[in-house]
């Protein structure tokens, strides 16, 4: 019997379902680059080549593309990311390590880092998009960075530090990395000359804080 080749759907019905991420792709670029405030929804709609009552069929206001943005780039990782760490067998200092070069690799150079950006510096003037990004992206970043601090003193390989200001001594290298990434000024380099070098920041930083982390053997006092 003849194996039949399914027929591809119609271009045009192709083309709709790509629609709302080709509308979330644009809308991230014109926050990212404008702002909140300045990205218009009609600036959207035309970067994504349809038309403004075409990106309302599919997200009803600017505050709800918006959310769309976050879930879609940031907020809808965390499950994943949660079930890796659960599963993690490593050290909690490996755990730790692994934690912070993947947000680089999956997030932080990624254009959606610039997001976190936008809330700094818009937030108090949108307080119900600060009140969500803060509940689907900051409190999540929070939680897992405490149980990995908190897994490291339950097995003895961390000293116990404030499981709520802790976090913000793992966040602030990562903080200021992304904000470094898409502040666009030449100010912190190296030598005055190299930029930075992502990877290597975050290593060394890394190591900084297990070195106040890790706890060790007390050496025997000699008698």
């Amino acid at each position: 019997m003849q194996e039949v080749t399914p027929t591809p759907p119609p271009k045009h019905e192709r083309r709709k379902d790509a629609r709302p991420g080709e509308l979330l792709a644009a809308a991230l670029d014109l926050f990212v680059e404008k702002g909140y405030a300045a990205t218009r929804v009609e600036e959207v709609a035309r970067h994504a080549g349809v038309s403004k009552g075409t990106l309302f069929l599919y997200f009803p206001s600017k505050e709800e593309l918006f959310k769309a943005v976050v879930r879609e780039n940031i907020s809808g990782r965390f499950p994943l990311w949660n079930a890796q760490f659960a599963a993690f067998e490593g050290s909690t200092a490996e755990m730790l390590r692994h934690c912070m070069m993947l947000w680089w690799e999956r997030l932080g150079s990624s254009k959606a880092s610039g997001m976190t950006k936008l809330m700094l510096t818009e937030g108090k003037n949108f307080p119900e998009l600060a009140t969500f990004f803060r509940h689907e992206v900051i409190e999540p970043a929070h939680d897992l960075i405490r149980r990995i601090l908190l897994r490291g003193a339950q097995r003895g390989e961390f000293a116990a530090v404030d499981p709520e200001y802790g976090v913000y001594a793992v966040l602030a290298p990562m903080l200021f990395l992304q904000l470094l990434v898409h502040a666009n000024t030449s100010c912190f380099r190296t030598d005055g000359a190299r930029p930075l070098n992502p990877q290597r920041y975050l290593s060394n930083q890394v190591q900084t804080l297990l070195d106040g982390l890790l706890l060790r053997p007390s050496s025997s006092s000699s008698g």
